[in-house]
């Protein structure tokens, strides 16, 4: 990871007054990744469990570094080395002091499932009225988080802070960094069990969010049991497909197979068939209502958004229909993603394509066994799977949907190019690691 600085005397000045240390030269940007570190960057120097980022000090000194932050110095180097307990804590803790220079909205977002995807569209309707800052790519970490308050500057006028989580109290941990006015957990639901263990362990870590806001406000999803059960220490607003809530919504399926909404009496016509992108929808219009934002403006922003990469992006190779949402996956994506792949009208067969999703511990063949359930139950055509845990996916299916399982790329995509007719529509999906978009390369761009 690595971020450009603008103002790098004021960065200066509140380094040394976390750390004690003034620094020698003035820095350009800040690098964790040492390939990607450029003249003037401040390196951080990261230990995971893997690699230790103090090994590659020599490396960023000869790129032109100008200093580094380490918990262990390398003396025969001629770089300015500031040693703290913990680079990480540390740089959040540069990082918290830089947010405090702003007094403006701030919009923490959590969640198990379309936090990016809740993120850009809220920034797209925000736009029309604010200079919105906001993470970008995948800066939502321990470490993201913090580069991404670094590029907050006087001119933006509201922040949307993307928030993950792989493990107990990392919320709260980074609450205590970005200090968010207000907050959205999207859902919650069986992800990353790996790291949590429970559900229950999710909620409470998603929670975090609404407990920070004790002067703010939380935006509460009613229609999730889980998000709707966690106490808020502020100003609630709810949202969801009740009437018993501050922007009520409703979904209209028209003939065409898109789906139009209502939230609080404004109809909103979609033109989407994506039930999560309208979910989604729902969340950024009481958000942008009750920042002042017009709904005029809302309905124009919603109809005019295109959905990031490998986001349930529709995609045409030739007669071929491709929903591409390979960015990630947990079961509550995949069953959303089912049921859009459903939601497509035609004569087409449906066909879909999934990789292994990760992080589930114990619970991973049971969940990929849902998978299955979930074909059957929408009376797929065709399901193709790749990895280790999507066997259990293809065994359930036991002949009631033709299937297939694949151990390599090269032989998925072999059989799904000798598979495909005029008019098919076909999913992918699959966790990060499986690069489930390389199979969409293989099969239609080669």
């Amino acid at each position: 990871m690595r971020i450009d600085i603008k103002q790098p005397e004021r960065f200066a000045a509140i380094f040394e007054t976390v750390t004690g240390t003034s620094l020698h030269r003035p820095i350009s940007g800040i690098a964790t990744d040492s390939r990607e570190c450029k003249e003037g960057d401040l390196y951080i120097a990261l230990t995971g469990e893997r690699t230790d980022g103090h090994g590659y000090l020599p490396a960023v000194m000869e790129q032109g570094a100008a200093a580094a932050l380490v918990s262990k110095k390398n003396k025969e180097l001629n770089l300015q080395q500031i040693k703290v307990e913990n680079p990480q804590f540390s740089i959040g803790k540069i990082a918290r002091e830089w947010r405090r220079q702003f007094e403006i909205p701030v919009i923490g977002i959590t969640g198990s499932n379309g936090k990016t995807s809740t993120k850009e569209l809220l920034v797209h309707v925000l736009s029309t009225k604010y200079n919105v800052h906001a993470t970008e790519g995948n800066f939502n970490t321990h470490v993201g988080l913090p580069l991404t308050l670094f590029q907050l500057e006087n001119d933006h006028s509201i922040s949307i802070l993307e928030m993950g989580a792989n493990q107990s109290g990392d919320i709260e941990y980074l609450c205590g960094i970005a200090q968010p006015t207000h907050g959205l957990i999207t859902n919650i639901a069986p992800a990353h069990l790996a790291g949590f263990g429970t559900i229950d362990v999710i909620t409470e870590t998603k929670g975090a969010l609404f407990n920070a806001l004790k002067d703010g406000t939380a935006f509460v999803n009613m229609a999730d049991e889980r998000v709707a059960s966690i106490p808020v220490s502020g100003e609630k607003l709810t949202f969801g497909l009740t009437p018993d809530c501050d922007f009520p919504a409703d979904i209209h399926h028209e003939k065409d197979g898109s789906l139009t909404l209502t939230v609080d009496t404004h109809e909103i016509p979609t033109g989407s068939r994506n039930l999560s992108f309208v979910q989604n929808s729902i969340a950024v219009s009481a958000i942008a209502v009750s920042l002042a934002v017009d709904w005029e403006n809302v309905i124009s922003q919603i109809n005019s958004f295109s959905p990031p990469k490998g986001r349930c992006q529709v995609k045409k190779f030739d007669t071929i229909t491709v929903i591409d949402d390979t960015y990630n996956a947990n079961l509550s994506s995949c069953l959303a993603a089912l049921d859009y792949l459903k939601a497509f009208s035609g004569n087409g067969r449906r066909i879909f394509v999934f990789g292994d999703m990760f992080e589930l511990g114990d619970s991973s063949a049971d969940q990929h066994m849902k998978v299955g359930y979930k074909c059957t139950e929408i009376e797929l055509d065709q399901v193709f799977t790749i990895g280790n845990d999507t066997k259990y996916t293809d065994s359930v299916l036991n002949g009631s949907i033709k299937s297939a399982h694949f151990e390599t790329p090269a032989g998925l995509i072999s059989a799904l190019k000798n598979s495909l007719r005029t008019g098919d529509k076909v999913l992918f999906k699959g966790s990060r690691g499986m690069a489930m978009e390389k199979i969409i390369e293989g099969v239609f761009l080669n």
